[in-house]
């Protein structure tokens, strides 16, 4: 029998099965809950969770945001991210971090109503099986959500309801994701990444004005692509632009640096993993195990 897992609830380190919570939890009826997604690698210094500061910033910011009072301070909370990973002692892993409210009153308000906190920290590795060969994509007839309708920088569990129904139109009709495009009809994002396209040389990706997401893991490749000589622009994007590219990649802490090589049955550029979407990647995952100490500073080790 596998041991169980250890996760952080409310400042206090349980086993898994003893984390529980009641069926009718707000969260869960109404989607009202927050988190964030964090990967650590294993590095010649141990185990070293990846940009973990500015990830317990969003989230605390995104509990800002939906006036959630989680009653730990950033730096509590990154001793408890640290403390998961260590007490489970993963090398590498995937960490959601979450927030939610720990209620079983039926009713949409919030006011008064419990919030918990919860950490958990599991083994994880590919988050696309295809992502050697490269995904297959379809622009969903889906938009993508915008501020008008709810906070799109807040990382709310309801926001991916829009990235679910994407999903399914894309699966269903026999692709591995789904393109996101705002109601403009510009480019967005994936369903839980940020997309960056190569023309010309260039990495160009979609700005905040497309509603995305502001992804850490996108923030990183683009210092990075331009420290690796690439000239970057953010811009709107539009959707034909995609079948005409060079390169097509994903980025995001799940989705790492995932290449595309099809949307809407259009083949991007000779239908291979491109060779500037193959250096990013290969810079990437030099940094993410600490080969690179240009960016020591974005990694910390779980001592």
């Amino acid at each position: 029998m596998s041991q169980e897992s250890i996760y952080w609830l409310n400042g206090q380190f349980v086993d898994e099965s003893k984390a529980r919570v009641p069926i009718l939890t707000h969260s869960l009826q109404y989607g009202s809950g927050i988190f964030e997604g964090i990967r650590a690698y294993e590095t010649p210094s141990g185990s070293s969770i990846f940009r973990l500061r500015d990830h317990m910033v969003r989230f605390l910011n995104t509990a800002k945001i939906y006036r959630m009072n989680l009653g730990f301070s950033l730096e509590e909370l990154e001793n408890a991210v640290r403390e998961v990973v260590k007490r489970n002692n993963l090398k590498s892993c995937y960490i959601r971090p979450f927030a939610f409210y720990d209620d079983d009153h039926v009713g949409v308000g919030t006011t008064g109503k419990k919030v918990s906190t919860f950490i958990a920290a599991i083994p994880f590795g590919k988050y696309f099986s295809e992502a050697d060969k490269g995904l297959r994509c379809k622009v969903s007839s889906w938009h993508r959500i915008d501020s008008s309708i709810l906070p799109i920088q807040a990382k709310a569990s309801g926001n991916y309801l829009n990235s679910v129904i994407a999903m399914h139109d894309a699966h269903e009709s026999g692709y591995d994701e789904a393109i996101l495009t705002t109601r403009d009809g510009y480019v967005a994002e994936g369903p839980g990444e940020n997309i960056m396209m190569i023309k010309n040389g260039e990495i160009v990706t979609p700005g905040k004005e497309s509603a995305i997401l502001l992804g850490i893991t996108r923030e990183s490749i683009l210092t990075m692509g331009k420290d690796l000589g690439y000239e970057v622009r953010e811009r709107l994007i539009h959707r034909e632009e995609l079948y005409t590219a060079d390169e097509l990649f994903f980025v995001g802490t799940a989705a790492e640096i995932t290449p595309i090589v099809n949307v809407d049955g259009i083949e991007i550029g000779d239908g291979r993993t491109g060779k500037i979407t193959s250096r990013i990647r290969e810079e990437y995952f030099n940094v993410v195990s600490g080969k690179n100490q240009k960016y020591s500073a974005w990694l910390t080790t779980v001592s």
